[in-house]
């Protein structure tokens, strides 16, 4: 008896021993699968949570022309514009000039009763972050009445009224002109604000009032707010698609993205209401608008100074589906395909084209080299196909060159996708734009999605994703549990590059006291900005990328959630080296042997960058922005056939020196 139970203990020790024994991945480093495309991981940008006008585009004022629906919204008359006795020492009119300038149809006459003078404050938006010993550059647009001497006097002020810096300017003269002036702010406040006085009794005209830091990105004047693109920079991006998103789609047709009221001269181009102002009753944001400061011009030198291709989306005819649903006849689609046809022309031709010639009166006398355009955004149904079609044909015509992205509509399955993933392959399109907004379990449960997709044909966008855990809000919702979810996903899309050719998590940005929608993958106030641990995931996918796809494998099986792990692998052949990316999804510590075939010398040193929480609610924040971000250490690698330990609730990605 006493023996049997010996054999059983030790047959039971045996199994657990075998049970505990490290998996075995197997990577066939000279064996490449498929190539890699440079715009693997790249930038969706939506003019979504203030993600322009009062992010990237560093304009301080709001409403710094006049043009929103409540004329003065974002200004106050200064408290120290009325008397004791209630008597104002002056007072604001709006004029609209429609006929003469539709594009900018209204400015501000300022009408000053009193010598003591008169004053309008802007908020800037949701604030204005000054920053101590920064240089601001202000500019206004004024003519000045016959018989008037209206001086004007800008004082910054910090979130407790204290003057924090002041400048003066002198207009002269009925004739509209541009008057600069320089302003240091002597403090730091993220809730600032803006007076602008006028004194001495008369008329002013004024319009574009507008403020900007020195500090914006390449330092251009008017230009970006560098913290912001400087993450976008720092992603090495392969692309950045822009407007949006539902943006170009417009609530309605005549809310929609026009590129060409976009270009050109800032002082007009024909500002519009943001249809998100509207989207959402938790989230209203009746101040919302689009100046179109950041436009086409400037996504297109935005993506050649981050290196990405710019990938410009248009509207095709259709207002978004969820809100009027509008379309245009099929007869009347003319102006629409000629604005993709002039945005070719925009961007890619000589000089001595009408487009070209802008772009280089713009300052930009080479062309952008745009090689690919997305025709509508989320649309589904036959009335897109069929508006999609007619587009194809009239742009293949005359640029066969330029590669079309197409819409299977908003949903990642069902019927609706169905119908256009079929439809689309059929009219054998070049890429289709796949969306998907799900709980952390599809893309645990995804990771294989597109193992099976067709080989031959057209190739895939995975244009919009984003993992939503239940039970968050806002600034909370970019959890570790939904950026590991993503890496995980992720692993299979790098899997299948040779069908998945284009990936952008959505939305980009995201303003803390001014959102819309959550989870974004950067967040900042007036001042500071952080990545969230989506962000590092991006990053450290399209930052260690590699060149071509290899196996990794366990039991001639592809790794995509076994034991909680997935994998993928890829060489590096510009620096010659092994990348290999493990993603643990589970709570405890995992160790494999990764078997390295085909290298037949390896570097002893190997680099390790690990991103890792304790808890899958762990997130960043202004107070903490680092807080869930990666970590760099060298791996110890002695022979072909290593032990790695993978960390609990952790991405890891290894880059081998090889020969």
């Amino acid at each position: 008896m006493k023996r049997i139970l010996n054999l059983i203990a030790a047959a039971l020790l045996a199994i657990n021993v075998y049970s505990q024994s490290p998996a075995v991945f197997v990577v066939k480093a000279n064996q490449p699968v498929a190539p890699i495309q440079p715009t693997m991981w790249g930038i969706f940008f939506e003019d979504i949570n203030f993600a322009a006008d009062g992010g990237i585009y560093a304009e301080l004022v709001k409403n710094r022309s006049f043009e929103f629906y409540k004329s003065l919204m974002g200004w106050r008359e200064d408290s120290s514009s009325r008397f004791s006795n209630n008597m104002r020492s002056g007072y604001t009119t709006i004029i609209n000039r429609s006929k003469d300038n539709p594009s900018n149809p209204r400015f501000a006459r300022i009408n000053v009763l009193a010598d003591k003078g008169y004053g309008l404050t802007n908020e800037g938006f949701r604030g204005m972050g000054l920053k101590k010993d920064m240089v601001y550059h202000f500019s206004i647009l004024a003519s000045q009445h016959d018989g008037s001497n209206t001086a004007v006097r800008i004082e910054l002020k910090d979130s407790a009224g204290k003057i924090i810096g002041n400048t003066r300017i002198n207009p002269s003269g009925k004739e509209w002109k541009k008057y600069t002036a320089d302003i240091v702010s002597s403090a730091t406040d993220s809730k600032g604000a803006m007076t602008v006085w006028f004194e001495g009794k008369g008329i002013l005209d004024i319009d574009m009032v507008s403020l900007f830091p020195a500090d914006t990105w390449k330092n251009r004047q008017g230009g970006l707010r560098a913290d912001l693109v400087q993450l976008l920079a720092d992603m090495k991006p392969g692309f950045v698609r822009f407007p949006g998103g539902c943006i170009v789609e417009g609530h309605e047709l005549s809310n929609r993205y026009q590129w060409k009221k976009t270009v050109g001269n800032v002082d007009s181009r024909e500002l519009i209401i943001n249809r998100w102002n509207r989207e959402f009753d938790h989230r209203p944001a009746p101040d919302y608008f689009q100046s179109f400061g950041l436009g086409f011009f400037e996504y297109f030198q935005l993506s050649e100074d981050v290196g990405a291709e710019p990938l410009p989306i248009l509207n095709c005819g259709m207002a978004c589906q969820f809100n009027s649903a509008e379309l245009v006849p099929l007869d009347e689609l003319d102006p629409y395909i000629q604005d993709a046809l002039d945005l070719i022309e925009f961007a890619n031709a000589g000089t001595d084209t009408k487009w070209g010639k802008l772009r280089a009166d713009m300052g930009h006398t080479a062309p952008f080299n745009l090689k690919m355009m997305g025709v509508g955004n989320e649309q589904w149904g036959p009335q897109y196909a069929e508006r999609y079609k007619i587009f194809a044909k009239a742009i293949h015509e005359k640029y066969p060159e330029i590669k079309l992205v197409s819409s299977v509509g908003p949903f990642a399955g069902g019927e609706l996708f169905n119908f256009l993933d079929k439809e689309m392959r059929d009219m054998k399109a070049d890429i289709l734009d796949e969306h998907y907004y799900m709980p952390p379990e599809f893309f645990l449960k995804n990771a294989k999605r597109y193992d099976k997709y067709d080989r031959n044909g057209p190739k895939i966008f995975a244009g919009e994703y984003a993992s939503h855990v239940r039970g968050t809000d806002g600034t909370q919702r970019n959890t570790w549990q939904a950026a590991l979810s993503e890496a995980a996903f992720m692993t299979g899309l790098e899997r299948n590059a040779d069908v998945v050719y284009m990936c952008s998590y959505a939305p980009l940005f995201s303003h803390v006291d001014a959102w819309q929608w959550a989870p974004d993958l950067i967040w900042f106030d007036n001042l500071n900005s952080y990545g969230t641990p989506n962000y590092y995931v991006q990053k450290l996918f399209a930052t260690n990328k590699g060149t071509h796809v290899v196996s990794i494998s366990q039991n001639n099986e592809v790794i995509a959630g076994q034991d909680s792990i997935y994998a993928s692998a890829a060489i590096d052949k510009s620096t010659n080296e092994l990348v290999i990316k493990l993603v643990n999804a589970s709570a405890v510590e995992k160790k494999t042997i990764i078997q390295l075939d085909g290298i037949k010398k390896i570097k002893q040193k190997a680099k390790l960058v690990s991103l890792t929480a304790g808890q899958l609610d762990a997130k960043n924040s202004i107070q903490s922005p680092a807080a869930v971000s990666p970590a760099e250490t060298e791996l110890e690698i002695k022979e072909s056939k290593p032990l790695v330990t993978i960390a609990p609730y952790s991405l890891q990605v290894m880059r081998i020196k090889m020969n």
